[in-house]
């Protein structure tokens, strides 16, 4: 395998946001040997620095390939203030709904959200004035928001739902197998020569079309059917381990 490409959260990271130590030593044999290492990642760009510095990424994929970020340019892929602006009123419908939005100048939420941060927006669905609309965020205490979203979608969105709670809307030109695409075109690397990590349903499709595809085994059912093989758990450096015994020692 030339270039190994993983998701972060529940997958290469501990369930408390933490690189070990093993899993760093990995990494950096794994660059001594020539192995590219790409982050595909649903976080935004911001939040995956602290990793990038203790990793080293050589490109980074983030907002679910909204974002795509190499060494000397960042490919956006956003959705249309148009499309954005109708999704956000026709969801704002909807009782009870925590709204967020990620965009270039930052994220913007209807309620506080402590641990990202955001500027507190009250005027949805407009969306703020010069910025692009990378992600829609949504959740709800009702289950109609979940059963009735695909209804409200435009035909240049789609969605996904992150650990069977979080609404991620996007333009269909964002995703991580289009931003994967994109970065081993830049590389001029084969997907056949990439080994993909991952445990979610925005990583299925990079599962199933890389030249392998591996979940840890903390993944939802549809990411462990795709999966060419199962591995240990994100807590137990499923990821590492795999790379030491099956990557490294070729």
């Amino acid at each position: 395998m030339k270039v190994i490409i993983t998701d972060l959260d529940r997958t290469l990271l501990h369930t408390d946001k933490s690189l070990s130590d093993h899993t760093v030593a990995v990494f950096k044999r794994c660059r001594e040997k020539g192995i590219l290492i790409i982050a595909a990642s649903a976080r935004p760009l911001r939040d995956i620095q602290t990793y990038n510095e203790q990793i080293g990424f050589d490109a980074i994929i983030a907002t679910n390939g909204a974002i795509v970020s190499l060494a000397r340019k960042v490919i956006e892929f956003g959705l249309s203030r148009e499309s954005g602006e109708k999704i956000l009123s026709a969801i704002l419908r909807f009782p009870d709904v925590f709204l967020s939005i990620e965009t270039s100048t930052g994220l913007y939420s209807n309620r506080d959200i402590p641990i990202w941060k955001p500027v507190i927006y009250d005027k949805f669905p407009t969306i703020p004035d010069s910025t692009v609309l990378y992600k829609i965020l949504a959740s709800s205490s009702q289950h109609r928001l979940y059963n009735e979203i695909g209804s409200v979608l435009t035909d240049d969105a789609y969605c996904t739902i992150a650990n069977n709670e979080l609404i991620q809307i996007m333009s269909r030109s964002a995703s991580k197998w289009n931003g994967i695409k994109h970065v081993l075109s830049h590389f001029g690397i084969s997907p056949a020569d990439a080994v993909f990590f991952g445990d979610d349903n925005d990583d299925v499709e990079p599962l199933k079309n890389c030249g392998m595809g591996i979940a840890v085994s903390n993944a939802i059912p549809s990411a462990l059917a795709a999966a060419d093989r199962i591995i240990d758990s994100n807590d137990a450096d499923g990821v590492a381990k795999f790379i030491e015994a099956e990557i490294l020692q070729l």
